[in-house]
């Protein structure tokens, strides 16, 4: 489209503009190509297209071309198609009481016109007029209706600000490269806060009209940037609904729109959409690089990645009806027009240009070459002409008011400086012409000239091409690399950069002294193209591609853990008697931290990591109950979460459970011996290489790890980082030692063989059980947290639904007397397991592992002897020592829940999107002690405190109780 260039559907009302002048020199070629119309106007579709008459061109609805008893059969199994668009493909002409309803020529209604085979379409969008009466709405919808159209009704202060305001002055040009619009630009506008509210509204009102005509199993294509929001007013409507977004328009460089105001809220509302298309591949890869950068998502090959859910983002390049093309030279009236044309341009090459008058179209670039090239080529003076057909548009605007005076200022030197009387380089039209006279044009001209500065697609060149194939010498097609139509035709054109006049006139001249043979292959390369690559052929795809992302989605959402049941959750945790909660901690309960004017997170303030506010007083309820067992399982060091917990009673498990102790109690190491963390030192010296030349990237060093972190670096640049340095990382330091590399989201951590949270899980557990004197079954588990995968499986330890499974490198497990059985199995997956699951379902995955034994050989395999090296408690014989009786796990699938929080594929049961909705769910649990715990529980207390006495006095009571024990 040019914005607009490529298809008056999306852009307005078709144009009706008188020349601007006529030199006497040109009375003769105009007659030629006007005979019989004027001074019509013609559409949109680069500003040369004559509308033609609705039933000459076709109905939009299937049914009305065949016969009844037909259309029924395919209206029973064909799928609806829903095109939404800024204009209904339809012009409306109010004629009295009723209506004229003509077709609008461009080259989305020709290629939706071809899938009717397949699809029962309808339109629905603005009908370009306003209608203030009711009588003239339901008037203007019944007319409608018959052509398979829907109309949107909208007020002319909406259609000023949506539509002038916003879409015109500030979306357009910024996508186009041209820079947002400065204060004088907006002085007959009102602010862009209110053209922005304007413009969501507007998209409410075409949302509102297409959930009224929407059926299951409807496929809805929105169309261009009139309508980014529209996608997510879609899905909050029914989020079931198949939504495909299609921008005609380049999408610049992130750097470029990162300057608009918003730029994030378009982007998450485009992003709802199952399928988003563009032209090129370029405007693709812009797109999915400003989710990158912006928002902070992940960019995959096939789109965009939020916390699991996958956006599918491709290239679909538009193309043409070729053979309405091919048909219409074989017509009387083209090959009269032809004959005509060929008789006045004998003896000379014909040049051609047929742009809409705008900024973006390098008219002057283009007059400016060949003005060069008629200097420095004497011998062409007289034996080449232009022809130049530049429809204007926007005429109140002050910047096209001036570049047409531009345009006519250097079209009147070219014709004074190498006219004569009988001869006038350039024949310059400021208006539009009849398909047919079009046609006629195209065939009978040598060269075409297509210079964009910057073009969604710039399907001239098409046209062209197709129009070229019935001469007996081919003409050739000089293409400016900064249209869309250069990845698509770049092979057989001459690309150009319409910048440099010199490379332009350089190109001309390749162009008129081309050998026939040459031409010959060019034009049999574009016209394989353009036959094969139809506006037929786009839409086929595009609607095809939507309906397997939809199927795909479905199929990954069978993968895909659910919501937490909220409800659910509370009432077996109200109902249960001892409860076992495990908490992750970064990302799970962290405080959110606002940078400044809200531009994203304050990273200085953001690495020193916070509990969440929320969560304190939903904590300390919880820790006061003596049937409520809390661990915090984080990788964080010890120190950071003595800060963040050390006023609480609970359990806390750092470095990914690799030392353990209760609030109440000094650090222990859970780590089989012996460690050996020989290859720290190499790797340290690659992070701290890495670092240097990562900007805003650091090193975590921990006892048992270290960490590359680059979330708050460029992401892109990041993840060049991470690949590289893993292959620094294989090649050298760590190839010979028994360490797992993990790739995050956006981390590198290296740490030894069997270090995971899934790993220490058991360990844990042992210590809990082994110093709390525990009455009651423990009959609830609700484990959360924002684990890597890597980690998530102590999602799978509890899982009551997953097999028994025996752990390679644990030889003891608890039974259900209580005592610890070498040959029993316990509850959950083997790490090994789980990572394959893991590989299957999450990105974040384990790079690679060295194998190796942890264990040391006066431990007899087992991971519970622990080294005495932080603790002066002696070693325990796990082997012999017997537990309580009662000290039992009695869980099942309705009363264990795994939750992974802010990610959606998981190995987790579960999951919360964010941290909001972790603490909203710790305070429903917090609420459920409105009466004292003693008479909340059925079954018999371990102490006959309340949850309303408060920490300080279970801290008081402290000296009574084994200091250990979980609720002291």
């Amino acid at each position: 489209m040019l914005g607009h260039s490529w298809s008056c559907l999306l852009q307005g009302p078709p144009l009706d503009v008188e020349p601007y002048m006529q030199e006497l020199d040109l009375i003769k070629l105009l007659k030629l190509l006007s005979p019989n119309e004027g001074g019509g106007g013609g559409g949109r579709r680069e500003g040369v297209r004559r509308v033609e008459s609705y039933e000459s061109s076709g109905n939009l609805s299937s049914g009305q071309q065949q016969p009844q008893q037909l259309q029924q059969q395919q209206q029973r199994v064909a799928q609806r198609l829903l095109v939404v668009a800024n204009r209904l493909p339809v012009s409306a002409i109010r004629d009295g009481d009723g209506w004229d309803l003509k077709l609008s020529a461009g080259g989305l209604v020709s290629a939706l016109l071809g899938v009717k085979q397949n699809f029962e379409t309808r339109w629905i969008g603005w009908a370009g007029v306003n209608v203030p009466d009711e009588e003239g709405r339901a008037s203007l919808t019944e007319a409608l209706a018959l052509k398979g159209c829907v109309p949107v009704f909208l007020d002319e202060d909406t259609v000023d600000q949506y539509y002038n305001g916003y879409c015109n002055n500030v979306l357009w040009p910024l996508f186009h490269y041209i820079g947002l619009p400065q204060e004088d630009r907006l002085a007959a506008t009102r602010s862009m806060d209110s053209q922005f509210n304007a413009y969501k509204h507007a998209n409410q009102l075409f949302a509102q009209v297409v959930f009224s005509q929407y059926q299951e199993g409807d496929v809805v294509w929105c169309h261009d940037y009139h309508l980014m929001c529209l996608p997510k007013f879609l899905k909050d409507l029914d989020s079931h609904m198949k939504v495909g977004w299609f921008l005609h328009t380049p999408f610049p460089s992130s750097e470029i729109y990162r300057t608009l105001p918003l730029r994030s809220e378009l982007l998450k509302a485009v992003l709802t959409a199952d399928l988003i298309g563009f032209h090129t591949y370029d405007y693709a890869r812009h797109f999915v690089s400003a989710c990158t950068r912006i928002l902070g998502l992940e960019g995959t090959p096939e789109g965009v990645e939020d916390h699991g859910k996958l956006t599918r983002v491709s290239a679909f390049p538009i193309g043409i009806d070729p053979d309405r093309f091919i048909q219409a030279l074989e017509t009387d009236q083209v090959k009269l027009h032809i004959k005509e044309l060929r008789r006045f341009f004998a003896g000379r090459k014909v040049m051609l240009g047929v742009d809409r008058l705008d900024m973006i179209k390098g008219i002057p670039q283009k007059l400016l070459a060949f003005e060069m090239f008629l200097e420095k080529h004497p011998e062409w003076q007289e034996n080449v002409l232009l022809v130049q057909i530049a429809v204007p548009t926007r005429t109140d605007v002050p910047e096209y008011q001036r570049l047409t005076s531009q345009v006519h200022e250097i079209v009147g030197r070219i014709n004074g400086r190498f006219g004569s009387v009988t001869f006038v380089p350039i024949h310059h039209l400021d208006r539009s012409l009849a398909f047919h006279e079009l046609c006629a044009l195209y065939a009978s001209t040598d060269v075409v000239l297509v210079t964009s500065l910057r073009d969604g697609m710039n399907l001239v060149s098409y046209e062209y091409v197709a129009c070229q194939n019935s001469k007996k010498t081919e003409g050739v097609l000089v293409l400016s690399e900064f249209s869309g139509a250069a990845q698509s035709l770049g092979a057989g054109a001459l690309l150009v950069n319409p910048w440099n006049i010199r490379e332009m006139c350089g190109a001309i001249e390749v162009a008129l002294n081309m050998p026939e043979n040459e031409r010959k292959e060019r034009q049999r390369h574009n016209f394989t193209h353009v036959t094969t690559h139809t506006a037929q052929a786009w839409a086929d795809t595009f609607v095809s591609e939507l309906n397997d992302t939809v199927v795909e989605a479905e199929l990954r959402t069978l993968h895909t853990v659910l919501h937490l049941p909220l409800e659910t959750a509370v009432g077996r945790f109200r109902e249960s008697k001892n409860r076992l909660l495990i908490l992750g901690f970064n990302a799970t309960i962290t405080a959110q931290v606002e940078g400044p004017r809200r531009r994203g997170p304050d990273q200085i303030m953001e690495m020193n990591l916070q509990l969440h506010p929320g969560m304190r007083d939903s904590l300390a309820t919880l820790c006061a109950d003596p049937n409520t067992i809390l661990v915090i399982l984080s990788g964080s060091e010890r120190t950071v979460l003595d800060e963040a917990f050390g006023d609480y009673s609970m359990w806390l498990a750092a470095e990914n459970g690799m030392f353990l102790r209760h609030t109440h109690g000094e650090w222990m190491t859970t780590m089989p011996e012996p460690l050996n963390m020989d290859w720290v030192e190499s790797v340290q010296l690659v992070f701290d290489y890495f670092c240097e030349r990562t900007p805003r990237s650091f090193v975590e060093t921990r006892e048992t790890s270290l960490v590359w972190n680059y979330k708050y670096a460029d992401g892109e640049f990041g993840r060049v980082q991470a690949r590289n340095m893993l292959q620094h990382l294989w090649t050298g330091p760590i190839s010979n030692a028994a360490v797992d590399v993990v790739q995050g989201s956006k981390s590198v951590e290296v740490r030894p063989v069997g270090v995971s949270k899934g790993a220490a899980i058991d360990r844990i557990i042992a210590e809990i059980i082994r110093s709390k004197d525990m009455r009651l079954q423990i009959d609830y588990v609700m484990c959360m947290g924002h684990f890597l995968s890597k980690d998530e499986d102590v999602y799978t330890y509890f899982d009551p639904k997953l097999p028994f499974e025996r752990d390679r490198h644990s030889s003891t497990h608890l039974t259900t007397n209580g005592k610890l059985d070498k040959a029993a199995g316990d509850r959950r997956l083997a790490a090994k397991s789980c990572d394959r699951y893991l590989a299957k379902s999450n990105k974040m995955a384990v790079v690679r592992t060295k194998s190796g034994s942890l264990l040391s050989p006066e431990s007899n395999g087992s991971p519970y002897t622990r080294s005495n090296s932080f603790t002066d408690r002696k070693n325990i014989d796990w082997e012999t020592m017997e537990l309580d009786s009662s000290v039992v796990m009695n869980i099942s699938a309705d009363t264990y829940f795994s939750c992974a929080v802010g990610r959606k594929s998981s190995a987790a049961r579960y999951s919360l999107s964010s941290t909001e909705e972790v603490v909203d769910f710790f305070q429903a649990l917090a609420n459920t002690y409105s009466k004292p715990v003693s008479e909340a529980n059925s079954g018999p207390p371990l102490h006959s405190s309340s949850a309303s006495m408060g920490l300080h006095v279970l801290q008081a009571a402290g000296d009574q109780l084994c200091p250990l024990q979980c609720g002291t």
